[in-house]
Order: structure tokens, then C-alpha cells, then sequence
């Protein structure tokens, strides 16, 4: 349960930094090192197509003065066939493998766990845990989250007094991931037991036997699936699963990947006073997600979208971006996750590094050469004029930004100059179910599959933050027209949206 973007809500005069205001050169540079990774291929396709040009211009005395030339010159003929034959094995065993995303399901929690504002706060005055001006402080975050009234939180928190006892912890975690998974493979026809790759994420839950563990056991899956339980990552801990999806399908062949991203709860409500640690509390809601990943050739066919480029930011090494998102014990003794006050200004940090290492992956050639050469211009000439900003809109067709919070929304939305219908996804998300951690992206693309917008070549930037601090980077591009799964989290409220927020 990480808190990645909800600081704001504590320090209301603390705006993300004007990020694209300032970039750093090294960053740029690391962008243009990933491009140069696939030189081979980029400079092996011009190459081949003149040589077609040429051959097709020619006649057959060419073709016949060639092969006498040829005919008494078997070395060059020999050199000529080895440098050929290297030059294509090693690229067919060094490219990337494409990894297609076959389906995803997000979990809808059923009716009876929906907690409206003023439950919420009448339930946590029953308590006896928190004093006026503590519910005073969650009631005025709840008034500004962006949070509509149809929320989930786990069944342990309805209860008066609240139970979160290990036993309700495991339940709701079997509820959201066998919920989520078997949508998934009644959706795709995908047997448990053709997995060979299995990620489960979930930051502050995490009992022995681990997930990944309680879902090989549900599914009955093979002795020799590889599987993976990340823990502490926070809400940016699903483009970290999807990396490492991406990685391990690179090296075992045709074989399926299943990722599971959730958030836990049920033990993780903090029953204590200190503001900053009460914002999860407000902001956090059940919810859940499974993505079904491929690297057969053969499913590319079935498949929505491809996986374009993961990029990873970390600032773990500096201490304030460490120690921003925290969980620990008040004075009092009893634990949660507190948010300081160099929050927002980490968060933009991170993304502003982020960004400008994914722009020379993604924007289109003319964006980058403007870019590239203002800031080569600046670096020489110490220029201080306003630097070009890209313009994102022009790689990106759809945004998926987590859904943290209202006002980091909000400042993403200025910042990288978007229009509100680029933003639409991650505000409906937010007030339909919340800050599901890690799997409120997919609850967003799931959003803009519904409103019949995701056409064949759209690509998608799904961005994402979390505790240490992170900021994580996936980009996808639709292999068709996509539309919504059956059983989709929309799938009988998407006329419904999108609705009007109030400021």
C-alpha cells in the first residue's frame, strides 16, 4: 500500500515542480543508449533495401557479367556467404523477442463491500481509535480525494470493530486474486497449467506460504513453473512485474507469463493519529488485477496490445527520496505508512528523469531532433532561455496514470500540457474505485477499452509511482481494435462516465 501520490493531500501548497522545465543531460543520453541497442537492426533494413532497388534495375547481362566475375573469385563468393550467414544468426538470436499481451481481467469487488463518505467516517468514529480532529482531517481528505461513492474496502473493515486478523488478511487476498485470475482464463481458454511464468506483486502483505505460492496451490500448476512474489514496492510495483515478465519471457520459449498485481488492506489500516500517516486510509480501496503476457508468434493473432519499451526510474540512493513514503510505528505504537513533506517535490523528480529518458524511445523523429538540439544548444552556449518541451501527445495516444491521487493528477495534467480527455481514464478510475495501488492502470485501460477507444496502432503510456521512490514507465501498442473483455469492471456502470468532479 504504497502512498505515492497523496501527499498533496497533507500539503496542499506543494505542487509537482515545473519538471519539464529542467532536464538532465545523462538522462537524454540513457534514452539515446537504449535506441542505440537496436543499431543493427535499424542500419541491416536501409542496407537491404538498396541492395532490392539496385537488383531491380538491373538486366540479365548484369546478372550474367556478375556471375563471371563471381565464377572465378570463390573466396569472395565464400567470404561474402560467411559474413552473411554471421550477420543474420547473430541478429536472429540477439533481437528482442516481441512480448503480446494477450488479455487482462480487473477485479470488481461485489456490492455489499461498497463504503460511501459518510460510512467511512461514522464507521471509523465507532471505533474509538481517532479523535475529532483526526476525523475531521480523513473527512476533509475524503472531500477533495476525487473519490466517488461506490469504493470497495475489504469485509474485515465493515465489521465493528474492524478485524484484521490474518485469517480476513488471506481472505481478501484469495477474493481479489482468484477473483481477478479466473475472469482471466475463462476469458482467454488458457489452461493454469500451460504457466510457465508466474509475478505476483503486493507491497505490505506478505505471509508464508507467499501468494504466488496460494495461487500455484488454487490452480494446481506444474512443479516447474518459475514464480515470483514481489513485496514492498509500492504502487509502481506492477511495471516492475511486467519487466520482469518481459525478461524471463525473453529467455524461456514459448511459454505464458501471468502477472498479478494487488494491494492488501485488511492488516494495513492504520488506527492511529497522525495525519500524515492517515491519507492511505482515505485514499486506498480493494481492487486487483491479472495480465495474461506471451512469446509465441502464434498469439500475436489473439492479442491486444505489444509491449513496446519498459523504462525504470529509481532514487532509492538519495535519502530524503528513500525515506518519503515510509512505514513505520507512531508514538503510539501502531504502524502505517507515512508520507513527509518532500513528497511531491520527489515525485516530480523521478518522473522528470523518467520522461526523459522514454523521450528519444517514443517521440517522433521531428520532436526529437527540436529537443535533442535545444538541449545540446543550451548545454554548449549556458543558454537560459525556456527550454523546447516535447510534446507527448504526439508518441502517445492514451494515458494511464496511476491513480493516486486527485491532485498529482492533476499536475501531470499541466505539466505534460494534456487535455482532459487524455486524463479522463485516470480521474474515472480514481472516483470509481479508488487507489487500487499497483492495478489502477489496468483499471484505467480497461476504462478506455470501454468507451470503444482503443483502435488498432493506438499506443499507450502507462506511468506509474511507488515507495523507494520509483517512477516506472510501460508502453504498449494495440495490435487491433480493441474491446472490452467480458465481465469488465465497466462493463454495467462505463455509460455511467464520465461524470463530473467537483473542485
Amino acid at each position: 500500500m504504497s502512498s505515492d501520490s497523496n501527499g498533496v493531500q497533507i500539503h496542499n501548497k506543494r505542487r509537482l515542480p515545473d519538471f519539464l522545465q529542467s532536464v538532465n543531460f545523462k538522462y537524454v543520453k540513457l534514452g539515446y543508449h537504449y535506441l542505440i541497442t537496436y543499431l543493427f537492426a535499424l542500419t541491416l533494413i536501409p542496407i537491404m533495401l538498396f541492395i532490392i532497388i539496385h537488383v531491380t534495375h538491373m538486366n540479365l547481362e548484369d546478372f550474367h557479367a556478375i556471375w563471371l566475375q563471381l565464377k572465378y573469385n570463390l573466396a569472395i563468393i565464400l567470404i561474402f556467404s560467411i559474413i552473411l550467414v554471421s550477420g543474420f544468426t547473430i541478429y536472429f538470436f540477439t533481437r528482442p523477442r516481441a512480448i503480446y499481451l494477450i488479455d487482462f481481467s480487473c477485479y470488481r469487488p461485489p456490492s455489499h463491500l461498497i463504503v460511501q463518505s459518510h460510512q467511512f467516517i461514522e464507521h471509523s468514529r465507532l471505533t474509538g481509535d481517532f479523535d475529532e480532529s483526526s476525523l475531521e482531517f480523513q473527512r476533509k481528505i475524503l472531500e477533495r480525494s476525487g473519490l466517488g461513492e461506490e469504493t470497495y474496502v475489504p469485509d474485515a473493515m465493515h465489521h465493528i470493530l474492524p478485524t484484521p486478523t490474518m485469517a480476513k488478511a488471506r481472505e481478501e487476498a484469495e477474493q481479489v486474486m482468484y477473483g481477478a485470475l479466473d475472469n482471466l482464463f475463462a476469458n482467454t481458454n488458457v489452461n493454469p497449467k500451460d504457466i510457465g511464468i508466474l509475478i505476483v506483486n503486493c507491497s505490505l502483505f506478505n505471509p508464508t506460504p507467499s501468494l504466488s505460492a496460494m495461487i500455484v496451490n488454487k490452480y494446481k500448476m506444474l512443479g516447474d513453473i518459475r514464480s515470483y512474489n514481489l513485496g514492498g514496492m509500492g504502487c509502481s510495483a506492477g511495471v516492475i512485474a511486467i519487466d520482469l515478465a518481459k525478461d524471463m519471457l525473453q529467455v524461456y520459449r514459448k511459454t505464458y507469463a501471468v502477472m498479478v498485481s494487488t494491494e492488501n488492506i485488511t492488516q494495513n489500516w492504520y488506527f492511529g493519529n497522525k495525519k500524515s500517516m492517515l491519507i492511505p486510509n482515505c485514499l486506498f480501496r480493494l481492487g486487483g488485477a491479472a495480465v495474461l503476457l506471451s512469446n509465441k508468434a502464434s498469439d500475436r493473432r489473439k492479442s491486444k496490445y505489444e509491449l513496446f519499451c519498459v523504462v525504470r526510474t529509481h532514487k532509492g540512493a538519495d535519502d530524503k527520496a528513500f525515506k518519503c513514503v515510509y512505514q513505520e510505528q507512531d508514538d503510539a505504537g501502531k504502524t502505517g505508512v507515512s508520507l513527509s513533506k518532500e513528497l511531491m517535490a520527489i515525485a516530480g523528480d523521478s518522473l522528470k528523469t523518467n520522461i526523459t529518458t522514454l523521450g528519444p524511445l517514443v517521440l517522433p523523429i521531428s520532436e526529437q531532433l527540436l529537443f535533442f538540439s535545444d538541449l545540446v544548444a543550451r548545454k554548449i552556449f549556458n543558454a537560459y532561455k525556456k527550454p523546447y518541451i516535447p510534446d507527448f501527445k504526439l508518441a502517445f495516444d492514451h494515458f494511464c496514470i496511476h491513480a493516486g491521487g486527485r491532485a498529482v493528477i492533476d499536475e501531470l495534467e499541466k505539466n505534460l500540457q494534456l487535455e482532459p480527455q487524455h486524463i479522463e481514464a485516470s480521474r474515472m478510475t480514481l472516483h470509481r474505485f479508488g487507489n487500487t495501488s499497483s492495478s489502477s492502470i489496468w483499471y484505467e485501460l480497461a476504462y478506455i477499452e470501454a468507451k470503444g477507444k482503443m483502435k488498432k496502432g493506438n499506443m499507450v503510456w502507462q506511468i506509474a509511482f511507488g515507495s523507494g521512490f520509483k517512477c516506472n514507465s510501460a508502453v504498449w501498442k494495440a495490435l487491433r481494435n480493441v474491446k472490452p473483455s467480458p465481465n469488465s469492471p465497466w462493463e454495467d456502470c462505463i455509460a455511467n462516465y464520465p461524470v463530473n468532479i467537483v473542485a
